[in-house]
């Protein structure tokens, strides 16, 4: 009987240190901690349990805008941006997320403070646009794009949007003002 017991009691501690605890601050192509791409905007009070959810609503559900969620720690302080697929649909996936708080980061350590040359040690850059006042590297094995303003580039490349910029153009400390996961429907 003893011999029992102590089987099952192996047995159990087995079964429950195979648990994996998911880090709530870690990004990975299809998540951002507990987020999943497949999260319906009706389940974010349970997904972030501890945490202040902030909705606008435009009140007009014609007008066809996208209304933002704001996550927030208990305290106050800014985690978060998600953008729902659908406008005022409860059921709609979230499509875009902007990570504001710099604790959120990659597995290789990538984050809202990170510099381009982070990006480039870490990742293939898949895509790089040139907009009015910055420039977004996109990097779809994690499915991310990233925003670094045009101040961070030489001076002879900030004002011609019609310049199409090279990763080798870019310096290697220039900083990301923007961090943002993309998922598709």
């Amino acid at each position: 009987m003893k011999k029992n017991i102590l089987i099952l009691l192996v047995i159990i501690s087995f079964c429950s240190s195979c648990k994996k605890e998911i880090n709530p601050f870690l990004i990975s192509k299809h998540n951002i901690g507990h987020l999943t791409d497949s999260t319906q905007v009706k389940e974010l009070e349970s997904v972030f349990i501890n945490d202040s959810i902030v909705k606008y609503v435009s009140g007009d559900e014609f007008t066809g805008n996208i209304n933002d969620i704001e996550i927030y720690e208990k305290g106050g302080a800014p985690l978060l941006v998600l953008s729902p697929s659908q406008s005022l649909d409860s059921t709609a996936t979230i499509r875009t997320v902007r990570v504001v708080d710099p604790r959120f980061a990659t597995a290789k350590g990538l984050s809202q403070t990170s510099t381009f040359k982070d990006i480039t040690n870490n990742y293939k850059i898949s895509n790089i646009q040139n907009s009015l006042r910055n420039i977004i590297i996109s990097v779809n094995e994690i499915n991310a794009y990233f925003t670094i303003d045009k101040k961070e580039l030489p001076a002879n490349m900030r004002f011609d949007m019609n310049l199409k910029i090279e990763a080798i153009q870019i310096p290697e400390e220039a900083k990301i003002n923007g961090f943002y996961l993309y998922w598709r429907d």
